[in-house]
Order: structure tokens, then C-alpha cells, then sequence
């Protein structure tokens, strides 16, 4: 009976901690989905997916490409430049840059979830924000895709702007198909 009574009081303590451990596993804020084509040769397949907020501060990098982020724009300070500078990249620990970087994918589509949090895991207010796509296409060719998005007003499509820098019209298919929608 004794046993009965510690179990049944365990589990009663137990159910606060799991309720706080299943609040803290939000579904996406926003999504972005993008096609991205790998290009051949070299200076080129880096791209980055940030958010900032509407006064144009850093939020939270949702991906970029591993080569970039652990140091390749050192070398190569035309890739990816926008979020490398907006991000903060110099002064982040090794495991900041692997917690945000992946390997440079196969061609394919691509979907990047936003939890909703800033870079230290906070949930960030309600309101307006602008998830960016920049795309390193070849050397100094660079494509920015820009989404303006309202989080806590529920489900909508943003609309995507694209603006295309560089001498070159070639690989600007690298990175296509770039569409955010809010999902909350």
C-alpha cells in the first residue's frame, strides 16, 4: 500500500514537469519553403534563412550553409554577406554556428520552420517581422529574398520580394520557388 501511495504521489509531481516540457514544443511560427538548385564550380551554393524585426534588428538565423558559417566567409567575404554582418557570425561560439549551419544540400525543395523564439530561445512579442533568403549565386552575384510577416494576427501568405546584385545573369535560378507563410 506504502508503494502505491509513492508512486501515485511521484506521478503527481512528475505531471507539472511534462506539461511544462510539452509547452515548451511549439509548433512553427512561419515556414519558408524554397527550391534550391546546386550550381556547379566553386563561390557559389551559399544562402543563408534569418529573421529580423521590423526595425531591422537580428531575431534568429534558421539556416545557412555550413561552409560559410564556420568560417568560409573569412575567406571569401562575398559570400553570403548580408547575414554574415546582420548576424553577428564573428562573434558566435562554435556550437552557436552548428546549432544554424547544415551541409550544402542536393538540388530540391527546402522548408525552414521558425519555433517563433530569438537567437537565446525566447519567445519573441507579437508582431511585425521580416524573414529574409540570401543567396551567394556566383562570386560577388548575390540574390536577397525579403518577406515581411505579422506573427499573432493567425495563418497568412507573405508576400516575397526578390532583388538580384551582381555583373552576371547566370545562376539566378539557384535559389526559386521562395514563398513564407505565417502558420499562427
Amino acid at each position: 500500500m506504502k508503494h502505491l501511495f509513492f508512486l501515485s504521489l511521484a506521478a503527481l509531481f512528475a505531471l507539472p514537469s511534462l506539461a511544462a516540457q510539452q509547452a515548451a514544443v511549439l509548433p512553427a511560427t512561419a515556414e519558408v519553403s524554397l527550391t534550391f538548385t546546386r550550381q556547379s564550380g566553386a563561390a557559389s551554393n551559399q544562402y543563408a534563412v534569418w529573421v529580423e524585426n521590423a526595425q531591422g534588428q537580428y531575431v534568429r538565423t534558421l539556416y545557412a550553409t555550413r561552409w560559410t558559417a564556420a568560417g568560409g566567409w573569412q575567406r571569401r567575404p562575398t559570400s553570403i554577406p548580408v547575414w554574415v554582418s546582420r548576424s553577428g557570425l564573428s562573434e558566435k561560439t562554435r556550437a552557436q554556428v552548428d546549432a544554424i549551419s547544415g551541409a550544402t544540400g542536393q538540388t530540391g525543395g527546402r522548408v525552414h520552420a521558425w519555433d517563433g523564439r530569438d537567437s537565446n530561445g525566447n519567445l519573441v512579442p507579437p508582431g511585425n517581422y521580416v524573414i529574409f533568403v540570401e543567396g551567394t549565386l556566383r562570386w560577388e552575384n548575390q540574390v536577397m529574398h525579403r518577406a515581411p510577416i505579422t506573427i499573432g494576427q493567425g495563418p497568412a501568405t507573405a508576400t516575397v520580394s526578390v532583388e538580384f546584385s551582381g555583373p552576371s545573369t547566370a545562376e539566378r535560378g539557384m535559389l526559386s520557388g521562395v514563398s513564407v507563410r505565417v502558420l499562427r
